[in-house]
């Protein structure tokens, strides 16, 4: 009985750290937890209402992935957003995508795909700000990374997964101060349309314009939000940060 009860102890343990580990990701991933800030085991413990081995799995995780850094005595520090980091994030993008809808043409579901652009367009406009721009993040996402999987290449899929992890820091914190939703849709449909008809050098070319669009309008915001926030981003909230 006994190896038993542990099993079920240690598979209880791993499915809180989990728990743990997603919620404050996605915190961080949104700016609810901002770029640069500082944060402790306790203040997350009872931020989140968890016990501290899974704090340390979820902070764990999280240094492994790049998203915070310990700091000693402090505590751990979230990785800050410069313009460098736009720059890194949509250079990758802008050489990844268009091979990945090169290589998806004729095997890309194009109906889901349509679903997903549609679910993009979907006014929000009762919504908060924040709300809207995380459904976009949400379907976003799943649109570029349909297209990434139908090229086929594993490691692809897994790089460009990673890079849209990286944008949603900088689209919630660029357009989320700034309180302006993406709107990059038509972009999405001339792609679809590309990949329809089974064009891979107009699908690349048009994946290529849509990177170097979003660029510029991310550049933009954040650069206005970081200017805006001067050296206290670390310390303020979305919300703050828009008064």
């Amino acid at each position: 009985m006994a190896p038993a009860s542990h099993d079920t102890e240690d598979a209880v343990a791993i499915a809180r750290g989990d728990d743990a580990y997603e919620r404050i990701r996605h915190d961080v991933l949104t700016c609810v937890i901002m770029p640069g800030a500082i944060v402790t085991e306790a203040e997350l413990m009872r931020r989140y209402d968890i016990a501290r081995t899974s704090c340390r799995v979820a902070l764990v995780r999280l240094v492994h992935e790049g998203f915070a850094r310990a700091i000693p005595r402090q505590g751990y520090r979230i990785s800050p957003v410069t313009l460098a980091d736009v720059e890194e994030i949509f250079n990758l993008r802008g050489q990844l995508e268009p091979m990945a809808a090169r290589l998806a043409c004729g095997n890309v579901d194009t109906e889901l795909l349509q679903r997903l652009n549609e679910a993009c367009e979907v006014p929000f406009a009762h919504e908060p700000i924040d709300h809207q721009i995380e459904w976009f993040l949400h379907t976003n996402r799943k649109f570029h990374l349909t297209i990434a999987a139908a090229s086929g290449n594993a490691r692809l899929y897994r790089t460009l997964a990673g890079l849209m992890d990286d944008m949603a820091r900088l689209v919630s914190l660029g357009f989320g101060v700034q309180g302006i939703r993406p709107r990059i849709e038509h972009d999405h449909e001339s792609i679809i349309a590309a990949l329809v008809t089974g064009n891979a050098p107009r699908a690349e070319a048009l994946a290529r314009q849509h990177i170097e669009t979003f660029l510029q309008q991310t550049k933009e915001h954040v650069f206005a939000s970081l200017s805006a926030s001067g050296t206290w981003l670390p310390y303020l909230s979305i919300a703050d940060l828009r008064k």
